[in-house]
């Protein structure tokens, strides 16, 4: 298939710039996977779809606030962007403008609370650097940075909790596992006292999930690597569930990618802690999930075409198309869909 196939025309005042609140406010878009019927509700109405023999499985990942803003003797400001790390406090780093951020270079954090040196210009022009501070590395980090914000939210965060889930706890991602943050506690509550089962895994999420498809044709696109965790208990609750004959829901396309690739690479699932790569496009064939809870994506992206692989293309169109019409709000702090 060809990239232009996943576009569609969005109005600019559609993107969400701020979450709404409560966080299961927001609207959800029920999409039957047979029959394309297309109902629209809100997400603390998801508890009526659900029956005590599914399972939903969640992204426990939590967003480091990796947008930190250096400053060298010289006065001059470099922003650098926390991706990758390599070893202890030694981070692969997006640095711009990168001309200021030569090896040997020295930076202050913070009014000096964090220091970082460039040790190295990798490949691709991202920097190596190692950083210094008194105490925890992750607590300094966040006092002096911000959250990495997707490049189409343009107003500034007033609370960095709302760019996690209230189930996070895993230090790692460079981006929010967005399908989740519509949930509260208190739905998870209500959720679980239906008889419904929550299983976790762990995606953290790299930048490259913000990476366009550049290729006409979708499959010369090389993927991003993420790393992921899937432990003992969620693999035995899938396949418990697998066996009642209930359904394995997946809470955002971070948590999809995560089963489907230990079920692509194991041919079965069971705990597993490895990095994937994986490109779910029309064609593909599911292993694992059979509903997915997710947000409404940019046009042209690998997470559309994740979405028209699991749901169909047409009904996933259908579905977006619908959604403009219907004044959805857009993108990561955006409404919800739930194709079941």
């Amino acid at each position: 298939m060809k990239k232009s196939d996943f576009y569609y025309d969005l109005p600019q005042e559609l993107i969400a710039q701020t979450p709404i609140e409560p966080r299961d406010a927001s609207r959800m878009m029920v999409v039957d996977r047979k029959s394309g019927k297309i109902e629209h509700r809100h997400f603390y109405d998801l508890v009526d779809y659900l029956t005590d023999r599914d399972c939903l499985i969640i992204n426990d990942t939590r967003v480091l606030p990796a947008r930190i803003f250096g400053t060298k003797d010289t006065g001059a400001t470099v922003e650098f962007l926390l991706l990758t790390q390599k070893e202890d406090k030694v981070w692969e780093c997006v640095a711009g403008p990168g001309r200021r951020a030569k090896p040997g270079a020295v930076f202050s954090f913070g009014n000096g609370l964090l220091k970082g040196e460039v040790l190295e210009v990798l490949e691709g022009g991202n920097r190596l650097v190692r950083f210094t501070c008194d105490g925890s590395f992750y607590e300094v980090l966040d006092r002096v940075g911000e959250m990495p914000l997707p490049h189409y939210i343009t107003e500034k965060l007033k609370d960095k909790e709302r760019y996690q889930t209230v189930y996070s706890r895993e230090l790692g991602s460079a981006a929010a596992p967005t399908a989740g943050l519509h949930f509260t506690k208190e739905l998870l509550e209500k959720i679980e006292q239906k008889g419904v089962k929550i299983g976790r895994v762990v995606l953290h999420v790299g930048l490259g999930t913000f990476r366009p498809v550049k290729e006409e044709n979708i499959e010369d696109h090389l993927m991003h690597s993420e790393h992921y965790k899937l432990p003992p208990e969620t693999a035995q609750l899938i396949n418990e569930t697998h066996a009642k004959g209930g359904r394995v829901i997946a809470v955002g396309t971070t948590t999809c990618r995560t089963l489907e690739s230990v079920a692509t690479k194991l041919g079965r699932i069971e705990a597993d802690d490895d990095w994937t790569s994986i490109f779910i496009y029309p064609g593909y064939s599911f292993k694992c999930i059979d509903a997915l809870i997710t947000n409404f994506h940019l046009p042209e992206s690998t997470l559309i075409m994740l979405v028209c692989a699991f749901a169909g293309y047409e009904n996933t169109m259908n579905a977006y198309q619908k959604a403009v019409e219907e004044r959805y709000r857009f993108f990561s702090f955006g409404d919800s869909s739930f194709f079941c």
